[in-house]
Order: C-alpha cells, then structure tokens, then sequence
C-alpha cells in the first residue's frame, strides 16, 4: 500500500513540475523547430522520457535545465530518425500573430526565425528560458566563450536586420 502512495506523490510531483515548466519547453522547442507541431511532438516525447527517468532526478531545482536538455535531445533525435523535407520560411507566415498585433513584434519574430541554428538556439534558451552562459554552454556542449560569441553575432544581425544602428561594422564590411 505504501508504494502506491509513494507512487502516486512522485507522479503528482511529476505533474506539478510539468504544469509549471510546460509553457517555456514548449516555446524552446518551438523556436528550434519553428513548428507547432513539431514542437508539440518533441515535447510530449521529452516528458514521456522525463517520466521513465523521473526517479534519477535528484535535485528538484535542476528540473528546469534537466528537461530543458532532454527537449534539445529530443530535437536532435528527431532530426536523426528522418530526413525532413526542407520549407521556405515564408510558409511560416500563418504562425505570425493576429492582424493588429504589434508590427515591430512580427519583424523581429521574423529575424529570430532566419537567423542560423547556431545563434537562434543560445539566443532562445537566455532569453526565453532565462539560462546563464555556463547553463548554455553546457546544454549545448561547447565553450563559454563560444556561447557570449554566438549571443554577440545574434543581437548584432537582429539590429542590421530590424534597421537599427550598430557601432561596429557588419560581418560583410570588416
């Protein structure tokens, strides 16, 4: 009787966990993917492996970078199980907001989306998911130094794609 009572606590655990950190996994996804549906996929197959491993988790206050990890592998894994199809960004046009939403919103939501895997996702996982570089350079298994370079690149390209002003000059005019 014991062990379905103990059960039951960690599931409930378990779920109070996911209800909270749901919302910003999934975002991550979807900023990997820049699909909803794939982002949908990716985080239901990382909870589900969450769940199998629940038990292995120690320290309830590394969840967040704990799951955070398993949504990237998750990712990766999709892309190594089949060879997706390649889609012009322009058919992401209908997961834009809504008519009358902010413009200046759309086009840096737009800038985020072309910029190259290697910027988007340190840049995603600090702002969206509120990691440190050390975090970031963990999950993503490279330097520190790399991941300030990357997050560097990221918001200089942003500001010359938006229109806005830098002090330094373009990759393209040094």
């Amino acid at each position: 009787m014991s062990t379905k009572i103990s059960d039951l606590g960690r599931r409930r655990e378990f779920d109070d966990l996911v209800r909270e950190l749901r919302p910003d996994l999934y975002r991550y996804a979807f900023w990997l993917s820049r699909s909803r549906q794939v982002a949908d996929d990716v985080v239901q197959e990382a909870l589900l492996r969450a769940w199998k491993a629940f038990d292995r988790l120690r320290d309830s206050s590394a969840a967040k970078q704990w799951l955070v990890s398993i949504v990237r592998r998750e990712h990766a894994r999709l892309y190594e199980r089949k060879r997706l199809e390649t889609v012009d960004l322009t058919a992401y046009e209908e997961e834009l907001p809504a008519p009358g939403t902010d413009p200046d919103l759309e086009k840096l939501r737009i800038a985020i989306f072309e910029l190259e895997d290697g910027y988007r996702e340190p840049l995603a996982l600090q702002v969206l998911m509120g990691h440190t570089t050390r975090e970031i350079a963990e999950l993503m298994n490279i330097k520190e130094g790399a991941v300030l370079t990357r997050l560097h690149r990221a918001r200089k390209r942003l500001k010359a794609d938006l229109g806005r002003e830098t002090d330094e000059p373009r990759d393209d005019e040094a």
